[in-house]
């Protein structure tokens, strides 16, 4: 497979900020924009939804570990088909 170059243009904030959440996920800028070129394939279209949402993004608020996800039984030794384990609270 050869490989070629592309040049855009983008605002310097956006990039830092892209490449800031690229990092966490461990990507450079290269493999996430390629990501996106083989998705956008894959879709044959962009590979998530544009709308003309005036309403900013909201965040969900998160959730702490497994509280109110997990049953677990008061009896150590009780058989587990007993035991509801993802019964959510």
């Amino acid at each position: 497979m050869s490989m070629t170059n592309i040049n855009i243009r983008v605002d310097a904030d956006v990039k830092q900020q892209s490449q800031d959440v690229f990092s966490s996920l461990g990507l450079d800028m290269s493999t996430a924009v390629n990501v996106f070129l083989r998705q956008a394939i894959q879709k044959r279209g962009i590979p998530f939804p544009i709308t003309d949402n005036p309403e900013p993004l909201k965040r969900r608020p998160r959730r702490g570990g497994w509280e109110g996800k997990v049953w677990m039984s008061d009896d150590f030794d009780a058989p587990l088909d007993d035991a509801c384990i993802y019964r959510c609270c």
